[in-house]
């Protein structure tokens, strides 16, 4: 078993902190499988729109959230920022910044693992 300690970029349903069990392959990769316990974590990605997804444009977005509890990081070959929303965030203060920022145009946004307290948030 292992402890994600980043946020996953490409992988749904799953979220930072999360412990899943791992299987190595026959050259000893070890490969995530399923989820054993979860975090309570939210993993919400972003495609930065703003000036073409550029480092400052990246960071921007991450500073944003950080004054909101939430850590980011950025990948700079797609122009993207994921977060990592913790369970102790204000969901509703943050989904109303996501929101402001799609119809802004300022970043696409895709939630890549939601909890039922974060769909109810944002009444979904």
């Amino acid at each position: 078993m292992a402890r994600l300690d980043n946020i996953p970029w490409f992988v749904c349903g799953i979220a930072c902190g999360d412990v899943v069990v791992t299987e190595p392959d026959e050259e000893g990769v070890r490969w995530a499988g399923e989820v054993v316990r979860r975090s309570d974590n939210c993993t919400i990605r972003l495609i930065v729109l703003r000036d073409s997804g550029s480092g400052a444009a990246r960071q921007s977005v991450i500073n944003a959230f950080k004054e909101l509890g939430v850590d980011g990081e950025g990948i700079e070959r797609f122009g993207m920022a994921a977060l990592d929303v913790p369970p102790a965030a204000d969901f509703a203060k943050v989904q109303k910044l996501l929101r402001h920022g799609v119809a802004k145009e300022w970043w696409h946004m895709e939630e890549g693992c939601v909890t039922e307290r974060w769909r109810a948030a944002s009444g979904n």
